[in-house]
């Protein structure tokens, strides 16, 4: 990396600390007449970059939170932070001509991922088109109602995360909050976010997403089984994003996130897009196969195909 970059990214850690360090001391005059704050919020508030993190502290931080959300959802709640496999390069792949435009996807993926139920977050967002004018994000359609599904004369195209190799969500980040993992998911640390959504500018498929306000989970409705870097429960404040359902597809090779398993017509695909023999390498060597917005050189690892 060039010295210059180096530096910038020194200065750019040191700007956040002293920010939030002044911010802290101006809430302590503010505090509850006790002037104290627990040790895990202060530990929290002042933790360094995921990545910065020794072994140790890595440690420390995930029991920290498995300490804090097992006593806020009554319930033994797991933090990992396992990285990725080495070989692995995930890709994702959806049959459009098989696409129902049922949503079982993206209530899986709302259950799976522990997203705010009130106000609803969505990472998948699913569009219903009209056959005779094709794809065309102009006339398609985000809240369709019908009755049944599918519709005759209309398909759907779901739409999340489209994991880019080149994420111009990652490079504007001003605290590199957010960053490409070697298995190709992108990732947020959430304790680094400040909230400032120029991630969500720069996102070409508008594929993150911004929790307003103190995100409502009912406990009987935690998945316990959480990363770090994925499922965890988010602050309020923070952008968040599809992460492949990292907590599933890191901690047991071969296993599929949650949308891709709810799928009732075999729409959605998954593997390792560096495995030769992978379903994903076939389709994408088999069938008719595109990206969205390709005049971006973005370089989604999210394939749109035709199977028949």
């Amino acid at each position: 990396m060039p010295e210059q970059n180096k530096c910038d990214q020194h200065v750019l850690r040191l700007t956040r600390r002293k920010a939030l360090k002044g911010l802290a001391a101006g809430l302590s005059v503010l505090a509850l007449p006790s002037h104290q704050a627990s040790a895990s919020v202060w530990e929290s508030f002042f933790q360094s970059h995921f990545r910065e993190l020794s072994k140790q502290e890595l440690q420390q931080t995930l029991a920290r939170l498995e300490k804090k959300y097992s006593a806020q959802f009554g319930q033994k709640v797991t933090v990992k932070a396992t990285p990725a496999i080495e070989g692995v390069l995930f890709g994702y792949g959806l049959d459009l001509s098989r696409c129902i435009g049922c949503r079982r996807c993206a209530q899986a993926c709302v259950k799976e991922n522990n997203q705010s139920r009130d106000p609803e977050v969505q990472w998948i967002r699913v569009v219903r088109m009209d056959k005779e004018k094709g794809i065309d994000f102009s006339r398609a359609e985000h809240y369709y109602n019908p009755d049944q599904v599918p519709e005759d004369g209309h398909f759907y195209m779901p739409i999340a995360c489209q994991q880019c190799e080149r994420p111009p969500c990652t490079k504007v980040c001003p605290v590199k909050a957010t960053w490409k993992e070697n298995d190709g998911i992108v990732v947020v640390d959430y304790n680094w976010c400040i909230g400032c959504r120029y991630c969500m500018a720069a996102c070409p498929y508008g594929a993150r997403h911004f929790n307003w306000r103190k995100s409502q989970l009912p406990p009987e409705e935690l998945n316990p089984d959480t990363h770090y870097l994925g499922n965890r429960p988010r602050p309020v404040g923070v952008v968040e994003k599809c992460t492949f359902c990292i907590q599933r597809t890191r901690e047991q090779p071969g296993r599929y996130p949650a949308c891709e398993e709810a799928c009732p017509v075999g729409a959605r695909k998954f593997g390792n897009l560096l495995d030769p023999k992978s379903e994903m390498r076939y389709l994408i060597e088999n069938k008719r196969v595109f990206i969205l917005k390709e005049d971006l050189n973005t370089q989604p690892k999210f394939f749109y195909f035709y199977a028949t």
